[in-house]
């Protein structure tokens, strides 16, 4: 592949160059600065793979992203350097919320193998289409879908870290639209909580979420139900017993429930979502603090809050093995939990090297894709029975 080496020190351009011959890329270009490479990339549109040095005099590398943005540029690229491991991540990061494709990011001096390593993702990343690209609904469209039961749930289980034992599921909302197909609950949620249909779309959602466990329980699965709901449903005082008699109708335990919290703005009312939220403990409905650590979910929730568990966000959670501010916060967030007494739940398990990292640190349950991806109600006892059968293995007995 047609290769461009990014650096204004030339013994690293060549030693970069060198490198990469021996790892099998031969065809490697080689610019002093961003302006000279941007000028190279509007003669040669075959450049499929950049490395990026982020500390140059004139354009540095971040900005020299942003211009590949504006291009469009649909290659692959690599950050190379030796500033602090923390800037070149957040670089990465910022590279990735722009839809590039990034391989990795190495910090300087360049050894084969991290090249090897980047370059071996080299075709297996796949980007989200840009949210420009999306088709944006109204109002309207999502009160008649909610009125016409075009909502569904999904459900993502959740295992034990120590033991891989089935312990629930957390509920996700999904549109079923009758010519878009499925929706992802980010594209309508924040639609219903700015023109007052949220309360609508939660009991929607819980109702459903506890008819269809009432089906595993009777199936003899021990297990507990996690349901999304808004700070904006915490303004009728009357929640918790709409949310008691709900469950007791449906033939679930009180106990058995967990409403997730999560504050994707302030609240209006503190004072009255903290007494519903109380009286919904009193009832021993469980409530968990969703994506600790990110928007307004905060230390100060957690002190005046009576929260049975912690959710950790995806962002600390996946890759933290190799990420030492990730790991940093997810071990500060485990500490505080256990002081608490208070359950913790990683999100964004996706592979057997951020499980065994989560079981060795102490975390509770986990779920994410090496586990299992959300699932239709119906997949559920199949899905179940499955991870029985291949608990010895995640476990490491077989």
């Amino acid at each position: 592949m047609s290769t461009l080496v990014i650096d204004d020190e030339a013994f690293v351009r060549k030693l970069l160059a060198h490198l990469l011959g021996r790892v099998g890329v031969h065809d490697v270009l080689a610019c002093d600065g961003g302006r000279g490479a941007l000028d190279l990339l509007a003669q040669r549109s075959d450049i499929e793979l950049i490395f990026l040095d982020l500390q140059m005099p004139g354009m540095d590398g971040v900005e020299f992203i942003r211009h590949l943005v504006t291009r469009e540029y649909h290659g692959a690229l690599v950050l190379v350097s030796g500033e602090d491991e923390r800037i070149l991540h957040t670089a990465g990061r910022l590279a990735r919320a722009h839809r590039l494709d990034v391989l990795g990011e190495i910090r300087k001096p360049v050894s084969p193998d991290a090249l090897r390593e980047v370059l071996a993702r080299r075709g297996t990343q796949t980007i989200t289409p840009q949210p420009g690209q999306r088709r944006e609904y109204d109002a309207e469209a999502l009160r008649m879908a909610i009125a016409e039961g075009q909502l569904i749930n999904h459900y993502q289980p959740k295992v034990s870290l120590e033991n891989a034992q089935f312990a629930g599921v957390e509920t996700l909302v999904r549109w079923q639209h009758p010519t878009d197909g499925l929706i992802g609950s980010d594209r309508f949620v924040p639609l219903a909580e700015n023109n007052g249909l949220i309360d609508a779309l939660t009991r929607n959602v819980l109702e459903t979420a506890l008819r269809d466990m009432r089906t595993l329980l009777d199936g003899g699965n021990a297990i507990q139900v996690a349901v999304n709901v808004s700070m904006q449903n915490l303004h009728a005082l009357d929640f918790p017993e709409y949310v008691a008699r709900v469950a007791l109708a449906a033939g679930v335990p009180l106990g058995a429930l967990i409403l997730e919290v999560t504050e994707s703005r302030l609240m209006d009312d503190p004072l009255s979502a903290l007494e519903i939220l109380t009286r919904l403990r009193l009832k021993r409905i469980g409530l968990s603090i969703d994506d600790f650590g990110t928007g307004h979910s905060s230390l100060a929730q957690l002190r005046d809050i009576p929260f049975t568990e912690l959710k950790l966000d995806r962002s600390f959670v996946h890759g933290a093995a190799h990420d030492a501010a990730q790991r940093a916060i997810l071990d500060a967030s485990l500490d505080l939990a256990r002081q608490l007494g208070i359950t913790t739940v990683a999100e964004g398990v996706e592979d057997r090297e951020d499980w065994e990292f989560l079981r060795a640190r102490g975390c509770h349950l986990a779920q994410g894709w090496f586990i299992a991806r959300p699932l239709a109600a119906g997949e559920l006892p199949a899905w179940i029975a499955a991870w029985n059968a291949r608990r010895g293995e995640v476990l490491g007995y077989r």
